[in-house]
């Protein structure tokens, strides 16, 4: 039984996520394994994920793993990443194709007519490189780390929640989109935090302590601010 699972379905950058997650959790085994019973047994779960979201699901599914995988949302500390987290959704509008279902909403691209900057410049999509995230709640994840600090991105597609209690985070890129979410034993991030540096790496050592127990804490803010871009 390993402390944590790094699940490999083909599609993660899985190699930095194992290595960052050693660099934070020195006395803990880490495990890359796309074994369901090696899922089963995990004391904790990191799904990450890269690609296109239904090439993920295809290889997923390939190998067995949605079953255990929604085992593990459930039941044990579970940290999502990039299209980790999308995975978790309803559904994606790339692709058309559904998600495993474990929370609310859907996956939508950034599209094109409102990817416009403060200046009237045209952004790019995908939407990478650094960029802020603003905490819309207080999470033991976030232990630590401050409001609007950085973290590295590489998406073209983020997630729409009708449930705003599930909005751990948020970042701006042309507008607000969610960059992070929460609920009980689950913690899911679009950005990279392996890719991160020190904000990054802290938030992957929360991860290794935190206990999978959250009740749900908002943050007092009406916004994120437009100037975040």
């Amino acid at each position: 039984m390993a402390d944590i699972v790094v699940i490999d379905y083909g599609m993660g950058n899985l190699r930095s996520v194992a290595k960052a997650l050693e660099s934070v959790a020195p006395g803990k085994s880490v495990l890359v394994s796309s074994d369901p019973e090696a899922i089963r047994t995990a004391g904790r779960v990191v799904f990450p994920g890269q690609g296109a979201m239904p090439d993920c699901m295809r290889e997923m599914e390939a190998r067995g793993l949605r079953q255990p995988i929604v085992e593990a949302t459930r039941t044990k500390p579970f940290l999502g990443l990039c299209i980790g987290l999308q995975m978790l959704f309803d559904s994606s509008e790339e692709g058309n194709i559904k998600g495993l279902g474990v929370l609310p909403g859907r996956v939508v691209r950034f599209p094109p007519e409102r990817m416009t900057g403060p200046g009237g410049e045209k952004l790019k999509v995908p939407h990478m490189g650094w960029n802020q995230v603003y905490q819309d709640m207080s999470h033991p994840v976030w232990a630590g780390i401050a409001d609007a600090s950085r973290f590295y991105f590489v998406h073209s597609y983020h997630v729409d929640t009708p449930e705003p209690a599930l909005v751990a985070g948020s970042s701006h890129y042309a507008y607000g989109f969610t960059c992070a979410v929460a609920r009980n034993n689950i913690f899911a991030v679009q950005f990279h935090p392996e890719k991160s540096q020190s904000a990054g790496l802290r938030l992957l050592a929360n991860f290794v302590s935190w206990d999978g127990t959250f009740r749900g804490s908002s943050v007092n803010r009406s916004a994120v601010p437009a100037a975040s871009a």
